[in-house]
């Protein structure tokens, strides 16, 4: 018989088929829920489109409004076919804490601390069917995007141009333009229920962004006001309460980073923690242009600075408590 030296080798050697077919598996799994999730996408996008020319050709307003309606309706069900095809394949653990009287035929405003793209797919799993269907502002290039870029539109996403300072300097009459197509664009929201979506932070969070942008905080970049200030300007009188939201993947911590799609996919997700909390706002903040009133401006700087700072505490504060699972 062999020393024990040979049984040290070998013990690994033993484990790595196991190994190279668990990754095999794993990897089988995700693809197939992207293939599903594509799938599922292409049909209910094309069925989106095909029921999007019946609002373009509504002879009223009122129809138009019942159009937009079943659009919405026609989403959310998209939305819990990806839910229920990512829970099927590959479910981290879920620690959610939401407000519990959220009205579906309500107006909000819903803002989030933003670290991946898999942030939107975290407040569909939370909010669907608790809240109005989501909208965000869109780039305008987006629009292009195969299949989601025609969906967005018939969902009556607000696609928005942004322009340099440089370019506004240059071309005065642009100064002002973006609230103004903000307003006009979420008119068609002031008699629909509707969840206005916005990620203050403007790009997902990562330690050297962190550390480019000289932010203050341990776990968030600089907040901008500009998506929180134009849907105060643009739905004023409707806006029922602010949606504060929290997502925390523990595993940043280590990596640094927000997760991928993919790695929600293959299961490398560990743990998604959501916190949620429905705020009133002031209504001082409402219905004020920030671009030409500067005494507004930094009012609602000073109050994103005291939600951002609530919001690096408490990541921290939950953060410190566990630590992530790989």
């Amino acid at each position: 018989m062999p020393s024990g030296r040979y049984a040290a080798v070998s013990e690994p050697t033993r484990k790595a088929p196991i190994s190279i077919f668990a990754k095999a598996l794993k990897t089988a799994k995700a693809t197939t829920a992207l293939v599903a999730i594509s799938f599922s996408t292409i049909v209910l996008t094309t069925l989106l489109c095909i029921l999007a020319v019946g609002k373009f050709l509504a002879p009223t307003e009122s129809f138009r409004n019942r159009m937009r309606q079943v659009l919405a309706g026609l989403a959310e069900f998209w939305i819990s076919v990806n839910n229920a095809i990512f829970s099927l394949y590959r479910n981290p653990k879920w620690d959610i804490q939401i407000p519990e009287n959220l009205d579906h035929q309500g107006c909000y405003l819903v803002s989030s601390n933003h670290q991946s793209w898999v942030d939107v797919l975290v407040l569909q799993m939370c909010f669907n069917h608790k809240l109005p269907f989501f909208r965000f502002f869109i780039k305008s290039q987006l629009f292009w995007v195969p299949f989601l870029g025609i969906a967005w539109w018939a969902l009556d996403m607000p696609f928005m141009k942004r322009h340099s300072r440089e370019k506004v300097a240059s071309q005065p009459g642009l100064k002002g333009r973006d609230l103004e197509n903000a307003r006009k664009a979420c008119e068609k929201f002031r008699t629909i229920p509707v969840a206005m979506t916005n990620f203050p932070e403007g790009t997902r969070f990562s330690k050297e962004k962190r550390e480019q942008r000289k932010s203050p905080y341990r776990n968030l970049l600089q907040p901008r006001i500009g998506g929180i200030g134009q849907v105060f300007y643009a739905l004023a009188d409707e806006l029922d309460a602010l949606i504060d939201v929290t997502i925390i993947y523990p595993q940043t911590r280590i990596t640094g980073r927000g997760p991928t799609f993919w790695e929600l996919l293959s299961g490398e997700i560990s743990e998604i923690i959501v916190r949620a909390e429905q705020r009133t706002i002031p209504p001082e903040l409402l219905g004020k242009n920030f671009r030409t009133d500067r005494a507004f401006r930094s009012e609602l700087e000073a109050w994103m600075d005291r939600l951002w700072q609530e919001k690096d505490q408490l990541i921290s504060s939950i953060l410190d408590q566990r630590s992530p699972v790989r």
